[in-house]
């Protein structure tokens, strides 16, 4: 398959999954909170800076920037995926944010000039590109010299089982191949050093990369699989194409899967973690 029809799948995938997001948007917002608002740090904001986020979905990152570069100051949300501007742009409204343009951008090919940007966010983005490399060295391109980005990741799957129990529920059933090494995909950039050396290797400098350690609760079983459904277009497709003795089954093996994260109540507390990165253009 081309880089261009990967894309245009992956582009799909998140039109698809955009009406679920913004169901979902401020529980996730929640539970990332934290770490979205390390990011904005990082980047330093000041008021007549010009912000963009890539891959922004629901936009959530992006518009804690923009707050902090009023008055004067500019945020280009982006994202593939026009659903998702949709989101964003309802959550700009929802906020009274209006220093904001909304732009459907490639993040591997950035459709502005060079360096007009003084910082760059992606938080869960430049993992699932078909060439990261490609996509930092586009973000350091439309830099200002000194400009600085600031992303998300996910780290190791062993860190993130409110993810990759499912996936291993769906592998073990004979319900899904399991990811290809090197594929994009949630882990694909999920080590620390390899993270840094690609930044450095895409021109940046004064590189930081550091763990986020959080929790993704979810009230009872029904409720982390209703999550799973709406933000992951895939799941939501290979388990609608199930009979229902057989959809069942993997519900209730992710029960067994998840009873060590399950309280007496029901309630599901599982871990998650994140690397973070900064960096100087």
């Amino acid at each position: 398959m081309s880089d261009v029809s990967a894309r245009e799948q992956s582009r799909r995938r998140w039109e698809a999954s955009a009406e679920g997001w913004g169901r979902r948007r401020g529980e996730f917002q929640a539970a990332v909170l934290g770490l979205s608002h390390r990011m904005v740090d990082w980047i330093q904001p000041q008021p007549g800076h010009r912000v963009l986020e890539l891959a922004a979905g629901p936009g959530d990152t992006g518009l804690l920037a923009a707050e902090l570069i009023a008055p004067g100051g500019t945020l280009i949300c982006s994202d593939v995926a026009e659903g998702m501007l949709e989101v964003a742009r309802r959550r700009a409204a929802e906020l009274g944010i209006t220093n904001v343009e909304f732009a459907e951008l490639d993040a591997e090919w950035i459709d502005l000039p060079t360096a007009t940007v003084d910082a760059v966010l992606c938080r869960f983005g430049y993992m699932l590109l078909s060439d990261p490399a490609v996509a930092l060295r586009e973000t350091r391109r439309v830099l200002r010299p000194g400009g600085r980005v600031a992303l998300a990741v996910w780290a190791d799957a062993m860190a993130n089982p409110w993810m990759s129990l499912r996936v291993r529920e769906l592998v073990r059933r004979g319900l899904s191949e399991p990811p290809a090494p090197g594929a994009p995909g949630m882990f694909a950039l999920a080590d620390p050093t390899a993270l840094a050396e690609l930044l450095a290797d895409s021109g940046f400098v004064e590189i930081e990369v550091e763990a986020v350690d959080f929790l993704r609760s979810h009230e009872s079983l029904a409720a982390y699989w209703s999550e799973a459904r709406d933000l992951g277009v895939e799941f939501a497709r290979l388990t609608d194409a199930l009979a229902p003795a057989v959809r069942e089954e993997l519900y209730q093996g992710l029960g067994e899967a998840l009873a060590p994260y399950t309280g007496d109540d029901g309630a599901i507390s599982i871990p998650a973690r994140a690397l973070m990165a900064s960096a100087e253009a």
